[in-house]
């Protein structure tokens, strides 16, 4: 079952629910003892009275705190700026695994199910005493994420078009380095056939690159949170009110394009059907 984004109290939660065939006491064990969370859960787990310490293979790691613990039935607890919960529910089947995790960055939703649907089927797997070979596309599963919950849709403020988008947790250095390439002048990649070049107007890298197009200005801003990851975010003060459905629709296939080019997946050539479909959509939503 595919993961659901809600919000909750101003805030977006993703939610799973697994049908575990195993009885509650032994999955109660798989999500709380860290020797267990050691098979499928992203990151070595500390368990101190109610402090955590979570570790990831490359060293870096965070603090967290246990918020509930109802054994075997809810355990919650906030790991940094996020509040994840367990909750087993009997099922004559095994029981059901009811699993929220409260974001503190909407964008990185598409990210963060693809990981956990990975992770649950690891979890899966260890309880059934199996080995897990772990996926070799992780971008897929994001792309439909991303699509499925809306996270590629862009925005408009009165003429100003805006997109933020996950990039994930690749360093700034070579997400400048990829959308650059090398160039000291308008890169390739800030701009498309809808969106024509102009002269630049502001540059800093690795963060920001700013120009003139004769649509309007456009504005790329690069972001990294040691919480949340990197993060794009595009926005483009059209002339012309009707551009707007265009820009929206041009900027939407060209961050899909980018976001696939940080995967090492360049497609081409521009897809100008797509853009005239996502064009009349946007214009229709008005």
């Amino acid at each position: 079952m595919s993961a659901e984004l809600r919000r909750v109290d101003g805030k977006p939660v993703l939610r799973f629910e697994r049908l575990l065939r195993h009885p509650p006491e032994k999955v109660w064990r798989a999500v709380t003892e860290p020797g267990e969370l050691a098979h499928w859960f992203p990151a070595a787990v500390e368990i101190d009275d109610r402090a955590l310490r979570f570790t990831f293979p490359d060293g870096s790691g965070s603090d967290g705190e246990v918020l509930e613990f109802d054994p075997p039935k809810v355990f919650a607890f906030r790991w940094s700026t996020d509040v994840l919960r367990f909750e087993l529910l009997p099922h004559d089947d095994g029981c059901l695994l009811v699993f929220t995790h409260v974001l503190g960055s909407e964008p990185s939703a598409g990210r963060t199910a693809a990981g956990w649907d990975t992770c649950f089927a690891a979890l899966e797997a260890s309880l059934a005493g199996e080995e897990f070979a772990q996926p070799t596309d992780w971008l897929g599963p994001m792309e439909r994420y991303v699509r499925e919950f809306g996270l590629d849709e862009g925005r408009v403020d009165g003429t100003t078009v805006r997109f933020v988008r996950d990039l994930v947790w690749k360093p700034l250095d070579e997400v400048w380095a990829l959308f650059t390439e090398g160039s000291d002048d308008l890169p390739v990649r800030a701009w498309n056939p809808d969106v024509p070049p102009g002269p630049v107007t502001a540059r800093e890298e690795p963060r920001l690159l700013e120009f003139d197009s004769p649509t309007g200005r456009v504005r790329w801003a690069f972001r990294h949170d040691p919480e949340q990851g990197t993060s794009v975010e595009l926005t483009h003060t059209v002339r012309d009110p009707a551009f707007v459905p265009t820009a929206l629709a041009a900027w939407h296939v060209h961050l899909e394009l980018f976001f696939a080019a940080t995967f090492g997946e360049v497609r081409g050539p521009w897809p100008a059907d797509r853009v005239a479909e996502l064009t009349d959509r946007y214009a229709t939503r008005g």
